[in-house]
């Protein structure tokens, strides 16, 4: 099944064109041009998703979850078409395509499975004590409900899982929101399919158009115009560090301030503990290096920083990691973008004082093959730039002098998406000592696994203290992310007829 893009927005159920485009810029096949959205689609869009909230946001989670499974429905109909302009757009293999496919729509089946079993909902009831003494005591009870419109922004390095119908999206449907979605330029043919699919899915449950819409730009208008809209009241972002703290301050800066919750930067560091560096360092260099490198390194949780106390066995670490990664090859890097920053970041840390190079490909264009780089503690220590995320598949080992120093460069971490342990049972005490430090620092502590791969379930937590992200009570992955787009509600001595109809 082929796909051509029509390049149009969809507002408010109607798809509609704009005079100002863009042309995409697709790693094979064609080109496609592609409108540019306006502050008055932007205005159309969120107004119509405040109408739709009078309906859709008081909607019984039988529907709602039927709605989630009839746009799962959708998108499976189109997944030959979907890998199709996913690979032309992107470079992504088809088999990653066809598996992030798979995530997507499970990860939406898996929010409607939530909604119905309705323990989210966190209901609480304290009956009332007329009695008491000294004062009585009202009926009170207490059931979470939707906040209204949000704005979802598409992510650059996951087309489908974290972009139109990601876990943003698909989180903040479930949870009875209407969504806005502006589209992500990389992959703008991806997201208007998707959208396609949505839209299908809202005719077929009849559905107020107004509860989903999907603007392109590749600009910062859109965005700055969508945060800013009076009936938005959360925003979902996936992406750089500088492009969500900007959206953090528009945020902030409202007349009403609304929460943004952003996921961003991360260098997911790996504490390497003595014992399992002697048993198993060889067997943990070539796991490090395959999760170092996958999918070009563009995973937000790239495993970047490695941390070893230094010894024989960390210089046999750092030659089974230079044999793993001397023999891969180049692979496309999702823009050309992305491509150069990687560049700049690999020159940066390469240029930098006491760092040395343990493997370091050639690599031009819009291709990225490995990096690995290599410091000392105290350097580590005393320059914060080389802590910063280098976007793509590039490490850096640090050599500490001891469990002491060790846990010095833990302390010194800013937050993160994850932080790692591989260890063995003569290992416990030390990693005693780092875990205090490292709870505090990640929304996800890892051992003996490399945090590349996120689960979508009910346990995961995908976010962590700034600059990991904007709000560290939230995840963006796992039942749980259905909580950013939900707020409690008191209802005291209210009759019955007048509660909602999950209490």
């Amino acid at each position: 099944m082929s796909f051509i893009p029509h390049g149009k927005h969809l507002i408010a159920g109607t798809w509609v064109a704009s005079p100002d485009t863009f042309q995409s810029t697709p790693i094979d096949g064609s080109a496609h041009t592609f409108g540019i959205g306006t502050a008055d689609m932007v205005n159309t869009a969120c107004d119509a998703a405040e109408e739709a909230f009078w309906s859709y946001g008081y909607s019984s989670r039988k529907n709602r979850a039927a709605f989630l499974n009839t746009i799962a429905d959708e998108i499976e109909a189109r997944a030959d078409a979907i890998t199709q302009i996913g690979t032309e757009e992107t470079g992504l293999p088809e088999a990653r395509l066809q598996g992030e496919r798979g995530r997507t729509v499970g990860q939406i089946r898996l929010f409607a499975s939530h909604i119905l079993a309705g323990d989210y909902l966190d209901r609480r009831h304290d009956p009332a004590l007329p009695d008491r003494a000294p004062l009585p005591r009202p009926d009170l009870k207490m059931v979470q409900r939707p906040i209204g419109p949000v704005a979802v922004f598409g992510a650059s390095n996951f087309p489908l899982a974290f972009s139109t119908a990601g876990g943003d999206t698909a989180s903040a449907l479930a949870a009875g929101c209407p969504v806005v979605v502006k589209g992500h330029p990389a992959h703008p043919g991806t997201g208007e399919i998707i959208a396609e699919a949505i839209h299908a899915a809202i005719k077929a449950c009849d559905l107020h158009p107004g509860v989903f819409s999907f603007i392109q730009s590749n600009s910062n208008d859109v965005g700055g115009a969508l945060v800013q809209h009076p009936h938005i009241k959360a925003v979902g972002f996936t992406g750089s560090l500088r492009g969500g703290r900007a959206l953090f301050d528009l945020c902030a800066a409202r007349a009403e301030p609304i929460p943004c919750f952003t996921e961003l930067g991360s260098v997911n560091p790996v504490f390497l503990l003595p014992q399992a560096l002697a048993k198993r360092g060889t067997a943990i260099a070539q796991g490090w290096a395959g999760s170092l490198t996958i999918g070009a390194g563009q995973f937000c949780t790239n495993p970047g920083i490695l941390v070893m106390i230094d010894g024989p066995d960390t210089d046999a670490f750092v030659a089974a990691a230079k044999t793993a990664l001397s023999g891969m090859a180049a692979q496309a890097m999702l823009t050309d973008g992305i491509a150069a920053a990687l560049r700049d970041g690999r020159s940066a840390i390469a240029g930098a004082e006491s760092v040395s190079t343990v493997v370091d490909v050639a690599s031009d264009g819009r291709t990225a093959a490995p990096s690995v780089f290599e410091t000392d503690a105290t350097t580590f220590l005393a320059d914060p730039a080389l802590q910063h995320e280098v976007f793509g598949p590039l490490g850096l080992i640090v050599r500490v002098k001891d469990a002491n120093q060790m846990a010095e460069v833990a302390r010194s971490l800013e937050g993160q998406l994850t932080c790692t342990l591989h260890l063995e049972d003569g290992d416990i005490a030390l990693g005693r000592t780092l875990m205090p430090i490292l709870e505090r620092k990640a929304g996800r502590v890892l051992a003996n696994g490399f945090p590349t791969g996120v689960e979508v379930a009910d346990a995961m937590v995908h976010g962590g203290p700034y600059p990991a992200s904007t709000n560290f009570g939230a995840t963006s992955v796992g039942t749980m992310a259905i909580r950013r787009f939900l707020r409690p509600v008191c209802y005291q001595d209210i009759p019955d007829a007048l509660l909602p109809q999950d209490l």
